[in-house]
């Protein structure tokens, strides 16, 4: 029987509103596994949210803004953004308008305790639904975390950065997958702390003139996600 994942869209919301929210749920299943037995029998085993934030950066708890955030608290405010340091690994990234957000928040003892095979995981749910959908085939950069695509131009693109909090064998933040993303705003940051590489986004490498349906990203996004961790989404 697969286990079953609550599934919650939040449409376009605040990041720190939805970084709340996600340590409330991230409490709440730790709270279950204390009072209860490690596998004991549950009606869902976790949640998956997806979001699409206004302009943010966040930075990792060991990050290192003071280098990698490029410009003044003074120029956020001017394009319109907000800066975070959070409780996440990773460095430096940017969320934002056309970029997929999604929040694993699941117990992991229900799948395997192994922090590198999760980010392996994540990392094949995007290239499942590149692969599948579009035709393109992203890779895995050598001691790096996130999808990429091959060399261009000397230079491999990241389409999708991934950060994660684990406690308690218990998960939160997760991946930001640029769709329709603006990605001059790629340029104020050095974007997970990795210098000359480029970010790209879907619109871009589909050298698409219109906006991609966000609707059919999230729908066939949330397939993958299903397939590779082998889940049922409930309402």
């Amino acid at each position: 029987m697969k286990k079953k994942i609550l599934f919650e869209d939040l449409g376009k919301k605040g990041y720190k509103e939805t970084w709340d929210y996600q340590k409330f749920l991230f409490d709440d299943l730790i709270q279950k596994k204390i009072k209860f037995s490690k596998k004991s029998p549950q009606i869902h085993v976790g949640y998956l949210l997806f979001v699409e934030h206004p302009h943010v950066y966040t930075i990792g708890k060991n990050g290192k803004k003071d280098k990698h955030l490029l410009v003044s608290s003074d120029f956020l405010k001017k394009i319109n953004a907000t800066f975070y340091q959070t409780d996440r690994g990773g460095d430096i990234t940017y969320h934002g308008p056309g970029q997929l957000v999604g929040y694993p928040i699941l117990n992991m003892d229900y799948f395997f305790t192994d922090i590198h095979k999760y980010l392996r995981f994540l990392e094949e749910v995007i290239l499942h639904f590149l692969l599948k959908n579009y035709g393109i085939k992203g890779i895995r950069e050598e001691g790096k975390t996130g999808v990429w695509l091959e060399e261009k131009n000397g230079k491999s693109r990241k389409i999708c950065a991934i950060g994660i909090r684990i406690s308690r064998w218990v998960t939160m933040h997760g991946f930001a997958l640029n769709i329709n993303t603006d990605l001059r705003y790629f340029n104020y940051i050095i974007p997970c702390g990795i210098k000359n590489k480029e970010v790209t986004s879907l619109k871009k490498e589909l050298k698409n003139n219109h906006h991609i349906s966000f609707s059919e990203v999230k729908l066939l996004v949330k397939k993958s996600f299903q397939e590779i961790f082998q889940v049922e989404f409930i309402s």
